[in-house]
């Protein structure tokens, strides 16, 4: 089906101070859920769905470079509002004239608020009204961050696109505290918004255009989740995440919130699912209407000899790949396949080379990037649902026997 559905914004004006909008979402077409966009920033044009590249402290750890990312269709890279405003510094970074030129990256860069951490760093943190109060994991100083100061933060780092902060309750936490951590979670995104209108409107801004993305939390409570989507919506943003899966919950958990979360939210705005995933995540985010994703299962698996192929991930630790003088998988044309076989590539990682590292991490990067590519051509074409059976199918993730009497299982 052919939408056209166009939320137009014009560039060369103040969002602050203009009522239009600054930024651009055109829907192109759907298959069924599936959405097929492109997202127009002051950065350039994102076309989705989309694999943001995890580059936390503003590098992608495997010795990947900015010039590497331009090899493997690197379309946005996704850094830390916590870990950049704890080391370097966001003033610093601001200084030096933002992270685009710190880091010499000209395309998207979104940043995450910093949330995040208030789950991660539980021993860390205390949570109030105003904000969360960290002690930093790199030295100890006591550190506070509140909606307005992440703001600030990603403000100074002039990224394209800033998180709202919020807090990611567990997914095994009890209903009333989850009711008001995304009670709370809500009045901070309000605030969030007020305070990015004001520092968009300040002639020291570097990015006067920031757009700002707010999140969907509610744990596993389907009927939080499906409140507060609606609540936020009514914020008319830039675009919207489901963030607080992948933390705990079953795969089938996560699949059955986004198919009751997902539908009241914005359908012509970006819907962004945090953390997630693996590739048949990815594919059954993509089915339930999803089109924005991050995950740092690539370079993190990479880093330990961990490699995804259309046929299944294999080990390159493995001693059968000894002798092994293929590619990762053949027909890639990622930088480590074109060049190197797996025999040499595990004797790197065996010598504990960083080359070898290095190779992993940009095959399973380029590896994503491709997916999402062969998932936009098979949105225009309209066959989505037949290349996604095949790609699970083929990566061992489907039992075809098993769905074809009705019971359709994962692995």
């Amino acid at each position: 089906m052919r939408i056209g559905l166009y939320i137009f914004i014009s560039k060369g004006y103040n969002r602050a101070t203009d009522k239009r909008r600054t930024d651009m979402y055109k829907l192109i077409k759907k298959d069924g859920n599936a959405k097929r966009g492109e997202f127009h920033t002051v950065h350039g044009v994102i076309q989705t769905p989309v694999f943001m590249n995890v580059g936390t402290v503003a590098a992608i750890k495997g010795a990947v470079s900015t010039e590497d990312l331009e090899q493997i269709k690197t379309q946005v890279e996704l850094s830390n509002t916590y870990h950049l405003h704890v080391r370097p510094g966001d003033t610093l970074i601001k200084e030096l004239g933002g992270l685009h030129k710190f880091m010499v990256w000209d395309k998207p860069i979104l940043t995450d608020s910093g949330g995040f951490q208030v789950f991660s760093l539980a021993t860390l943190r205390k949570i109030k009204e105003e904000g969360v109060y960290f002690h930093s994991h790199v030295d100890g100083r006591k550190i506070f961050m509140g909606p307005e100061e992440s703001m600030q933060i990603q403000s100074n780092l002039a990224s394209t696109i800033a998180m709202a902060f919020d807090e990611c309750p567990s997914s095994v936490a009890e209903r009333s505290y989850v009711e008001n951590s995304v009670a709370r979670t809500t009045r901070w995104l309000e605030r969030c918004k007020k305070e990015m209108a004001h520092l968009n409107s300040l002639e020291d801004t570097i990015n006067k255009n920031q757009m700002l993305f707010g999140i969907n939390q509610g744990a596993i409570f389907e009927d939080i989740r499906i409140d507060h989507a609606k609540r936020i919506s009514e914020m008319d943003l830039d675009g919207y995440a489901v963030g607080g899966l992948a933390v705990g919950e079953s795969h089938e958990e996560m699949y059955h919130i986004l198919d009751v979360t997902v539908p009241h939210l914005p359908e012509d705005k970006p819907t962004y699912l945090m953390g997630v995933g693996t590739p048949a995540n990815i594919l059954e985010a993509v089915d339930r209407g999803v089109d924005f994703f991050d995950c740092v299962y690539p370079s993190r698996n990479g880093r330990h000899g961990h490699v995804y192929t259309n046929f299944g991930k294999l080990n390159l630790f493995n001693q059968k790949f000894e002798r092994d003088m293929r590619p990762i998988e053949e027909g890639c044309q990622c930088p480590a396949c074109r060049t190197y076989s797996r025999a040499y590539i595990r004797h790197l990682l065996k010598a504990k080379e960083m080359l070898g590292m290095r190779l992993c991490v940009l095959h399973n990067l380029y590896f994503y990037n491709t997916m999402m590519e062969e998932i936009r051509d098979a949105l225009d074409a309209g066959n989505f649902r037949s290349y996604k059976e095949e790609k699970l199918y083929n990566m061992g993730q489907i039992d075809r026997e098993k769905e074809m009497s009705g019971q359709k299982k994962f692995y």
